[in-house]
């Protein structure tokens, strides 16, 4: 197993204010990880760092091959292709199609050739069971429908990690129970799944390392 994130006595700052202190953790290839924590603890904070939308400072800071301590403004594209997002809130563009959502994706990720973009949005959308909602609009598909159309554009560029902040926060508990089983059959194909979550059953049902944050700290549970 390969580790994707190396973080040694690592400050995290938002707005001037300490949010996590002292965090030591890896995480590596393959593991299903679940954050756990009040509202306000740092989870979200945490993740941003991993995609570069939050400085760090500390001793050491490796996220998938880059160093967050020196990370240049122009790096952090190259990083974020291999993260991919999964919001609470879903975040699709409300006035374009499914797939249409998932193209802007590859355009603004540098894609150009639209037969392997068609190819590469059909593929996605079958691995989260969507294949026959492309030309739908966010606005006439389900919640669950609408996170798991998210799913699929996390996973467009093949990224080696996904993190899902409260993905089945805005769900039914049978709706979100799908949800769950779809990011943990990725997480058992070999993806990372970095997950932030108020529901204590999911790591019970879905095994998974589990991490709390309380007072500004994060320990192993």
């Amino acid at each position: 197993m390969k580790d994707l994130i190396v973080y040694k006595d690592v400050e995290i700052c938002q707005d001037e204010q300490i949010v996590l202190k002292d965090v030591d953790l890896t995480i590596s290839s393959g593991e299903m990880v679940y954050l756990l924590g009040k509202v306000g603890s740092g989870k979200s904070s945490f993740m941003k760092t991993i995609y570069g939308e939050l400085p760090v400072v500390g001793t050491e800071a490796m996220a998938l091959d880059y160093d967050l301590l020196k990370l240049r403004r122009r790096e952090i594209p190259y990083l974020r292709r291999k993260v991919g997002v999964v919001f609470q809130d879903f975040q699709l563009l409300v006035d374009r199609s499914v797939e249409e959502n998932l193209m802007f994706v590859l355009k603004a990720t540098g894609w150009t050739d639209k037969h392997a973009m068609k190819n590469n949005i059909y593929d996605v959308l079958k691995q989260v069971g969507m294949e026959d909602k492309t030309y739908k609009m966010p606005y006439q598909l389900s919640g669950g429908e609408q996170q798991r159309v998210v799913i699929a554009r996390a996973l467009l560029n093949s990224p080696d990690l996904i993190l899902a902040d409260e993905p089945t926060g805005n769900l039914d508990p049978e709706t979100g129970r799908g949800i769950m089983e779809l990011l943990y059959s990725i997480s058992q194909a070999g993806m990372t799944v970095i997950m932030s979550t108020h529901n204590p059953n999911w790591p019970e049902q879905f095994p998974g390392r589990m991490l709390q944050f309380v007072d500004g700290k994060i320990s192993e549970l």
